[in-house]
C-alpha cells in the first residue's frame, strides 16, 4: 500500500450487484478499507447499479452480508446509482452545453460492419475504437433523428473535449505523474436510453459527490482514468489520487471474473471457512499489502 495517507483519505469500495463477490471483491474491499483506515479517515460503499437489467436486489444483499462477515465496516448511507439518475443527467446536460457530446445512431453490428470494411481500425484498450460514424452529422440531421425518437447513445466527442480542456494529468500511486491520454479510447459513450450514465460518466460523478480523495481500484481500470480526468475538467470536478492495486488471477495467471464462475466468498462461506482464511486468501492470489488482510 502507499502511504502515509493523509487524514482526510476517503474511499471507497462500488461493486455491481450482478452476482456474488469473489476473491478478487475482497482484495478490492481490503485494500480501500486499509488504505481509510490506517489514515483514520472515511471509507464509503457505493453500489453500481445503474445497468437495470442485470442488477439484482439479492446480490446486493449479498454484497452488504458478505463485507460484513469479512469484517469490513462502512459510513451510511449506501450510494446507489439508481438513486442518482438525476445527477448524471445534471452532468450530461454541462457536457452538451460545452459542444463536446452528440447523438450516436449507429447499431453494434453496423459499427462492426464499418470497422471490418476499413481493414485496419484504430485500437484502443477496449478494441477497436468507434469510427466516428455519426461525429460529423450536421445539427438539423440530429436534431430531426431524435426528435423523430431514433435510438441512440451519447458520445464525447474526445477530440474537441481534449482541446478544450487542455493538457491534464494525474497521479497513481505506484505510476507517479500520469499525462492524461484519453484519445486513447476515441468518442466514447456517456449514455444510452436504456442506461442514462456511462460507467465512465457515472463513477466520475460519483466520486466527486461523496467526496472520495483516494480511488483504490484494480490494474485493469489504470487505463480508464485517462477519460475520468478529462471528464472532472469538463465538468469543473476534483480529481483524487489513485491507487491501481495488482489484480486477483487464478492458477492460470487470468483475472477473476463473474462470468467465468470464480469461487465466490459465498461459496467459501458455506465450505466452513473464517474470514480470517478467506482475507489471507485474498491477500496471497494478489501477491502483496500485508496490512489489507490484518484485523
Amino acid at each position: 500500500m502507499p502511504g502515509p495517507f493523509a487524514i482526510s483519505t476517503v474511499t471507497r469500495f462500488a461493486p455491481s450487484p450482478t452476482g456474488h463477490l469473489h476473491l478478487g471483491h475482497a482484495y478490492s474491499a481490503l485494500v480501500a478499507e486499509d488504505a481509510a483506515r490506517r489514515a483514520g479517515g472515511r471509507f464509503l460503499l457505493r453500489i453500481e447499479d445503474i445497468d437495470r437489467g442485470r442488477c439484482r436486489p439479492a446480490f446486493e444483499t449479498a454484497i452488504l452480508e458478505d463485507l460484513a462477515w469479512l469484517g469490513l465496516s462502512w459510513e451510511e448511507p449506501v450510494r446507489r446509482q439508481s438513486d442518482a439518475f438525476a445527477d448524471y443527467a445534471a452532468a450530461l446536460a454541462t457536457l452538451d452545453g460545452l459542444g463536446v457530446l452528440y447523438p450516436c445512431f449507429c447499431t453494434r453490428k453496423a459499427i462492426r460492419a464499418e470497422i471490418e470494411a476499413a481493414g485496419h481500425a484504430p485500437h484502443g484498450p477496449d478494441g477497436p475504437l468507434y469510427p466516428g460514424t455519426c461525429r460529423g452529422l450536421d445539427a438539423d440531421s440530429r436534431a430531426r433523428r431524435v426528435t423523430a425518437g431514433e435510438p441512440h447513445a451519447l458520445r464525447l466527442d474526445v477530440a474537441r473535449a481534449a482541446a478544450l480542456a487542455g493538457p491534464l494529468s494525474w497521479t497513481d500511486a505506484d505510476a507517479g505523474p500520469v499525462a492524461a491520454r484519453p484519445q486513447m479510447f476515441g468518442d466514447v459513450v456517456l449514455a444510452r436510453k436504456d442506461t442514462p450514465g456511462s460507467y465512465h460518466l457515472a463513477v466520475t460523478v460519483d466520486d466527486h459527490l461523496q467526496e472520495v480523495t483516494l480511488v483504490t481500484r484494480g490494474q485493469d481500470l489504470f487505463h480508464a482514468t485517462h477519460v475520468h480526468r478529462l471528464l472532472q475538467a469538463l465538468l469543473g470536478l476534483a480529481t483524487p489520487a489513485y491507487h491501481h492495486h495488482p489484480l486477483v488471477t487464478d492458477d492460470a495467471g487470468r483475472r477473476l471474473a463473474k462470468r467465468d464462475g470464480a469461487v465466490t466468498i459465498r461459496g467459501l462461506r458455506e465450505a466452513g471457512r473464517a474470514p480470517q482464511d478467506v482475507r489471507a486468501m485474498a491477500l496471497a492470489a494478489a501477491g502483496g499489502e500485508a496490512s489489507a488482510a490484518e484485523g
